[in-house]
C-alpha cells in the first residue's frame, strides 16, 4: 500500500494540523463523554431524567462527570496504531490493517487484565495508560472481533451482520492521514471497520466517516467534505444505504429549525449510516460545538456513538480552541488524549526527523516500538 503523497510543512501548517488533530481526537471524546451517560435511554426517558431539554451538560457515568466510554478508548489505539504503522515502515513491512489490528487487540487486552503490570515493552506507552484498563460497556460485537488473534477481512469479516456505529466511531484517525490520497483512506477505514463490524454499510459508513474527516482536516467546509465522500462511495458496491443516508442528511438541513425531531427521523434503527448522518446534520445545523453536540445525544439511538461522530467533524472543522473548555477541564483521559494527539502530528509533518533506515531516535521507539 503506498500512500504519502509528499506534503511539505511550513510552521503555519503545522500548527493548523495540530490543532486539527487535537480538536478532532477532544471533539469525538467530549461527544463520547455527554452522551455516554444516556447511551441506553430513548428521547422520552431522557427527558423524564433531564427535562424537556434534555441533557445539556456533562453528567455522571462511571463514577465521575466527563467519562469516556471504550469508543474513545479504541479511538485512542487506533492513533496509535497509525503511529506504529509508519515507524514500522522503516523495517519494509508496510500494511497498516494489520498494525491497527495489533493496536485493537492491545485495547483488547485492557479489557481483559487489570492494570498495565502484564504489558511488555514492545506494547508501548499507551498500553502501560492504567486508566484506560476500565471496562466501559464494550459492546459483544467488538469483544468477539478482537477476543481471538484472526484479523477479519473485507473477504472473511468478522461479525458480518453487525451494523452498528462502533467501527466508524473509532475511525476518525484515518481522516488525519492527510499525506493520503482520499480514496485510500476510504479503504484503510473499510478494510479495519470489518475486524469488528462485518456489515458492508457499517463498513462503508467508517470509510465515509474517515474521508469527511479527511477532506475538513485539509481545510474544506463540511457541505465539500461531504459532496466528496459521496463521491467517492459511489464507485463502491453497496454504498446505497450510506450514499441514501448522507443525502438525508443534507437534505434535512434545509427543511427548517433543527430539533429533536429531524434528529430521530435520522437516527433510525441506530445503525453504523444512521449515525454518520446524524454526526452531519448536527455539526451542519448546530449553533456552535455544545449545540450540536447537545442535538446529537438527544435521541432514541446510541447517543455515544452520534455524539463522538459529531465530535470529531466539529473538531476537524474547527480545531480544538471552538471545544467547550468547561467540558475540556472535566474530560477524563485528557493528559494523554492531548499527548498522543500531539506525538500523532509530530509524527505525521516530522517522522522522517524521528526514525529512519539510517538511524531513529531511541525515546520514539521506546514510545512506539517496531514490534508487535
Amino acid at each position: 500500500m503506498s500512500a504519502a503523497t509528499g506534503v511539505v510543512w511550513g510552521r503555519a501548517e503545522q500548527q493548523d494540523f495540530r490543532s486539527r488533530v487535537r480538536g478532532t481526537l477532544l471533539g469525538a471524546a467530549l461527544g463520547d463523554a455527554l452522551g455516554a451517560p444516556v447511551d441506553r435511554l430513548d428521547l422520552a426517558g431522557i427527558q423524564a431524567a433531564h427535562g424537556p431539554e434534555g441533557v445539556v451538560d456533562l453528567l455522571p457515568a462511571h463514577g465521575r462527570r466527563g467519562a469516556v466510554s471504550h469508543l474513545t478508548q479504541l479511538t485512542l489505539f487506533s492513533v496509535d496504531g497509525l503511529i506504529r504503522a509508519q515507524v514500522r515502515r522503516d523495517t519494509g513491512a508496510w500494511h497498516p490493517p494489520t498494525d491497527l489490528h495489533r493496536a485493537y487487540l492491545r485495547w483488547a487486552a485492557t479489557q481483559r487484565d487489570w492494570g498495565p503490570d502484564e504489558r511488555r515493552a514492545e506494547d508501548g506507552w499507551l498500553a502501560r495508560e492504567e486508566w484506560l484498563y476500565a471496562r466501559r460497556d464494550a459492546t459483544r460485537a467488538l469483544l468477539l472481533g478482537f477476543g481471538d488473534e484472526v484479523m477479519g477481512t473485507l473477504e472473511a469479516p468478522k461479525n458480518p451482520g453487525e451494523p452498528g456505529p462502533e467501527a466508524a466511531a473509532r475511525s476518525a484517525p484515518f481522516g488525519l492521514l492527510v499525506g493520503w490520497e482520499p480514496q485510500l483512506v476510504v479503504q484503510l477505514a473499510v478494510e479495519c471497520a470489518a475486524q469488528s463490524h462485518g456489515h458492508p454499510s457499517a463498513c462503508l459508513a467508517a470509510g465515509a466517516y474517515a474521508v469527511i474527516v479527511h477532506a475538513l482536516a485539509r481545510g474544506d467546509d463540511l457541505d465539500g467534505a461531504v459532496q466528496k465522500a459521496l463521491a467517492l462511495l459511489a464507485v463502491r458496491p453497496g454504498h446505497q444505504p450510506v450514499s441514501d443516508a448522507l443525502q438525508h442528511a443534507l437534505g434535512a438541513v434545509r427543511q427548517g429549525m433543527p430539533g429533536p425531531g429531524r434528529v430521530a427521523e435520522l437516527a433510525g434503527e441506530g445503525t453504523a449510516e444512521e449515525s454518520l448522518a446524524v454526526a452531519v446534520y448536527c455539526a451542519l445545523v448546530g449553533e456552535d460545538v455544545r449545540h450540536g453536540l447537545c442535538l446529537a445525544v438527544n435521541q432514541d439511538g446510541p447517543s455515544g456513538a452520534a455524539g463522538a461522530l459529531t465530535g470529531g467533524l466539529l473538531g476537524a472543522l474547527h480545531g480544538e480552541t471552538a471545544l467547550p473548555p468547561a467540558w475540556l477541564a472535566e474530560l477524563e483521559g485528557r493528559p494523554t488524549l492531548l499527548v498522543l494527539a500531539d506525538d500523532f502530528a509530530m509524527e505525521m509533518t516530522q517522522g522522517p526527523a524521528l526514525h529512519g533506515p539510517t538511524g531513529s531516535s531511541p525515546g520514539w521507539l521506546a514510545r512506539y516500538p517496531r514490534g508487535t
